[in-house]
């Protein structure tokens, strides 16, 4: 179960813009730019983000349908701007898991209050498979 959307268009109109500055540098968040599918407008997202070795994981907090998911996965990818530093990122794969096994032990907690079961793994670009 994801977030309701309208908290969504609240968060982009108004919490997404205070977050802009520090998702970039604080843990487990970073910020996706990725192209508008229909308009080719350019777009920043903060969002949560996990990294274990060459695959970044991303909590789907209002679920798949969300406007960047489906920009990222449409283009097949995204650079993503974390800890200061910019990676491309290819290959999404969207999957469920309930039990959010690939995540930090408090962040599972805190998104098993939230029902929050959906994920988005990309990889780095360049990377092996």
């Amino acid at each position: 179960m994801a977030l309701p959307r309208w908290l969504a268009r609240f968060n982009v109109a108004v919490t997404n813009r205070l977050m802009l500055p520090i998702a970039r540098v604080l843990p487990w968040f970073g910020i996706v730019e990725h192209t508008g599918r229909r308009s080719g407008r350019h777009y920043q997202t903060p969002v949560n983000v996990f990294r274990r070795g060459d695959r970044y994981t991303f909590a789907l907090t209002y679920g798949p349908q969300s406007e960047w998911v489906r920009n990222v996965v449409a283009a097949g990818g995204c650079t993503l701007v974390s800890g200061g530093r910019r990676v491309r990122l290819t290959d999404p794969r969207r999957f469920r898991d309930p039990r959010r096994r690939q995540l930090p032990w408090v962040v599972r907690v805190g998104l098993g209050l939230l029902s929050v079961s959906e994920f988005l793994e990309l990889r780095r670009a360049g990377s092996s498979a």
